[in-house]
């Protein structure tokens, strides 16, 4: 009889630590890495989300201009690489944006 006890006792205690563990440590939620932490307004188009992003970009290789004008040797060379690399994407977005226009009419 005292197996018997044993076992009941046993399975009560693994009851109760699997609902401790449930309710106490959740597994973690795993990120969604395919989502972006960043979502448009409802209603922006596909082309003013474009002509944000180009002004985006816009500002961003003049502060990269004003800064690395101010700069020297190889920290000076990173900050206009910055900014050609900013210059090319805003380039790709304006011709994307300039061949949408070109198909609207």
């Amino acid at each position: 009889m005292s197996d018997t006890k044993k076992e009941d006792t046993d399975l009560d205690e693994e009851a109760a630590r699997r609902a401790l563990d449930y309710y106490l440590n959740p597994t973690p939620v795993k990120p969604d890495l395919e989502r972006s932490p960043w979502t448009l307004r409802e209603g922006v188009s596909n082309a003013q989300a474009s002509e944000h992003a180009m002004a985006l970009l816009r500002c961003a290789a003049a502060t990269a201009e004003e800064t690395g004008s101010h700069l020297q040797g190889t920290t000076r060379e990173v900050v206009f690489a910055l900014m050609h690399m900013m210059n090319m994407a805003r380039a790709l977005l304006e011709q994307c944006h300039a061949a949408e226009k070109m198909g609207n009419r």
